[in-house]
């Protein structure tokens, strides 16, 4: 029987990701700079995401959580 971890199965779909998100900027029909500022915005909402993810998850940890 064949045991599929998570971890490989993530990387596959981050990878499929990533080629399909490359071959739809790739196509686009607009001005190099707009392209450009289109293609880091995700990266960019990522990243305020998870700075503000470990920002809340530290405060919680010091104050202390009532669950």
């Amino acid at each position: 029987m064949v045991v599929v971890k998570p971890k490989p199965l993530r990387w596959t779909m981050f990878f499929l990701l990533g080629i399909g998100y490359f071959s739809i900027m790739s196509h686009l029909e607009i001005n190099y700079f707009l392209r450009s500022l289109i293609m880091l915005m995700p990266l960019q909402i990522a990243a305020i995401i998870y700075v503000t993810y470990i920002r809340w998850s530290r405060r919680d940890a010091q104050h202390g959580t009532i669950n």
